[in-house]
């Protein structure tokens, strides 16, 4: 752990009043075998679930902390919205049947659960953090920030990287596509 996509905060030194309350909320969840082992799992491109999940976490502490709501349970929904293991591109080793925006916020829960208490504002926005894919909704204030940072961050981090292979690249065609993908959205 070091900093959230587009963050200049380094999350691991802990050396900011903020890095230190946002790490205090969620030092027993980090460094379990859980949670660092989405560090092996692909998310959005060459962005691993665990920095994904990092960057929900962290951002939607932040607005919650601002807007004086349960940061507390932010920071650890955030953290733990996509606790799962499998390869939702190839449906390799799924635990359950069917599309993966309906049941992997099922399957993260119960690992959830399984790894820490959680609370209804906790559940809530774990279960609910693929509206509106899914047909329901969150019920929480909370449950909506987690499920728009995490478009939010799926989108920055697909874009980031995009961004920077197009920077590197001199092909007029990469350039075409980038410009097309973002008209759009």
């Amino acid at each position: 752990m070091e900093k959230a996509i587009l963050s200049r905060i380094n999350l691991q030194r802990q050396d900011t009043h903020i890095a230190q309350e946002y790490f205090d909320t969620i030092s027993d969840l980090i460094d379990t075998q859980e949670v660092q082992g989405l560090k092996k799992c692909s998310q959005h491109m060459a962005t691993s679930r665990f920095q994904h999940s990092l960057n929900v976490s962290y951002y939607s502490f932040l607005i919650c902390r601002k807007f004086g709501l349960d940061a507390y349970s932010a920071a650890r929904a955030g953290l733990l919205h996509d606790l799962y293991y499998y390869d939702w591109k190839t449906d390799d080793k799924r635990p359950l049947e069917g599309n993966h925006a309906m049941i992997h916020p099922i399957i993260a829960l119960e690992n959830a659960k399984n790894l820490t208490s959680t609370n209804p504002t906790i559940d809530d926005a774990i279960l609910h953090h693929m509206w509106p894919l899914k047909t329901s909704h969150p019920s929480t204030s909370v449950g909506w920030i987690i499920q728009a940072v995490d478009k939010f961050c799926a989108i920055t981090e697909m874009g980031h990287q995009s961004l920077f292979r197009v920077s590197r690249s001199n092909n007029l065609l990469s350039y075409c596509i980038l410009f097309t993908f973002l008209l759009t959205m």
